[in-house]
């Protein structure tokens, strides 16, 4: 077999990999947007280095950007095959790549005069859709000389590890494994994160492959939060993503109104479009959802709570600002790179009533990653800021797997020869790398660059 690393090299972010059977017929598995400062970004453009006309197949692991993202752009290359993926992960990608074209459609006149095109529009992003194609977790789907089973990652709802088998006859390494990301098992609300019993080599996400999450409740710290702004009349914003995040705090806010633990009238605003829609896929994949998400589902709709306000168009969210306090203001981006939170965060930061809370990886040159290591002076489109608000994180609430959970989860597959270790800074892949050699007595790691391509 053959490997290259499109994406997420040395970065967190535009996972992407072509894997190659002895047979020179090859896959693709995800194709995500790099995300991040502007040096990081500019991949998206400079970074696919692959004919799409060698493509037997696609697969896609989940619905996030960075694993998603760039996908329109195969069929700029002539891709015409299928992109195979779960049922909850097809619906959520058509919500993530409309989203993302309707972005660079608005961003178009910055670009135009920085002298670039935006990387796909509304047009190409449903072509992409039309080409999905589901499969049920641990169901196999033969792609080329390929045998594909999805299982449940834990991350968000869909999410996918791959388990790759190569039919072939040519080649030494048959089973390879795909981590995509794996979870922070166990989930608020997802399934726990499968295990696999074998494999002959391991692609592994490293995001925490560094750290260990803290010990402490989500759940205390929210409402700890809730509780310091309905104190003051002040305002809560807490940037989230779309996909998972948002929903896991309405289903904790849902809880606390229900226990009286935050007051019935706080007023909590989820202002993300996408994640309004996305909310409507979750609730209808509720086999998905871990088993004590069950008896929350006899009950009634486990993201719905009085004080909630759903907003829809740009002038009701500027209209927030006007609005009494106490409120929380739940809105995206996550890493706080663009989405309603910026024109929150412009106007309530320099509020010393002001709380922002934290409660997901911000990968390095975000906003969200300038907030959380303290700076005090930022600029938000194009104004200098002046942080007054408090800061704080939730760093327990994370969808990704850390050290601990990585390796337990790699420990459990038998007979790995060879583990490359991707989706993480160098740090992270380098303390992984050094952790499964000595725990686990694997000597053969790569830590792959951008468009890397290795034979194994």
């Amino acid at each position: 077999m053959q490997l290259k690393f499109l994406g997420a090299a040395g970065t967190v972010t535009g996972s992407s990999y072509v894997l190659t059977s002895g047979s020179d017929k090859s896959i693709l598995i995800d194709l995500g947007m790099f995300q991040g400062p502007t040096e990081i970004e500019s991949l998206n453009r400079e970074s696919y280095d692959y004919d799409t006309n060698l493509l037997s197949g696609a697969v896609l692991t989940h619905a996030h950007l960075d694993h998603c993202g760039r996908l329109p752009i195969i069929l700029k290359g002539g891709y015409r095959g299928n992109i195979w993926m779960t049922p909850p992960t097809r619906d959520l990608t058509e919500i993530t790549l409309l989203d993302a074209a309707k972005i660079a459609k608005d961003d178009l006149p910055r670009r135009q005069a920085g002298g670039k095109e935006i990387l796909y529009d509304r047009n190409l992003a449903t072509q992409t859709i039309l080409k999905f194609e589901t499969v049920e977790y641990r169901t196999p789907k033969q792609i080329g000389d390929f045998m594909v089973t999805f299982r449940d990652a834990g991350h968000i709802l869909g999410s996918a590890f791959l388990e790759i088998t190569d039919m072939s006859p040519n080649s030494e390494i048959k089973k390879i494994v795909f981590s995509g990301d794996l979870g922070n098992t166990p989930e608020a609300l997802e399934q726990e994160t499968e295990l696999v019993s074998s494999a002959d080599a391991v692609v592994i996400e490293s995001t925490y492959g560094d750290k260990l999450h803290p010990e402490g409740s989500p759940v205390d710290a929210l409402t700890f939060e809730i509780n310091e702004i309905e104190k003051t009349g002040g305002a809560l914003l807490i940037p989230a993503f779309s996909l998972d995040r948002t929903q896991e705090l309405m289903h904790m806010i849902m809880h606390l109104k229900k226990e009286g633990k935050v007051k019935p009238d706080t007023q909590v605003y989820m202002d993300s479009p996408m994640a309004e829609k996305a909310t409507r896929v979750y609730v209808n994949y509720p086999k998905d959802f871990n088993p004590h998400i069950q008896n929350d589902l006899k009950i009634g709709d486990i993201f719905d709570f009085s004080g909630l306000n759903i907003i829809s168009g740009g002038k009701e969210s500027e209209g927030l600002h006007a609005s009494p306090g106490p409120k929380v203001i739940i809105a995206g981006s996550g890493m706080m790179t663009g989405g309603r939170i910026v024109g929150h965060a412009g106007y309530y930061l320099p509020i010393a009533s002001t709380r922002l809370l934290i409660v997901g990886y911000q990968g390095e040159g975000t906003l969200g990653r300038e907030l959380f290591e303290g700076k005090k002076d930022i600029r938000i489109e194009r104004m200098n800021v002046k942080v007054n608000a408090t800061v704080t994180s939730i760093q327990t609430m994370s969808s990704h797997a850390d050290q601990k959970q990585l390796m337990d989860w790699l420990a459990h597959i038998k007979n790995v020869k060879k583990v490359f270790i991707t989706h993480g800074e160098d740090g992270p892949r380098e303390a992984l790398s050094k952790l499964i050699s000595d725990k686990l007595g694997i000597r053969d790691i790569t830590l792959p660059i951008l468009n890397q391509e290795v034979e194994f």
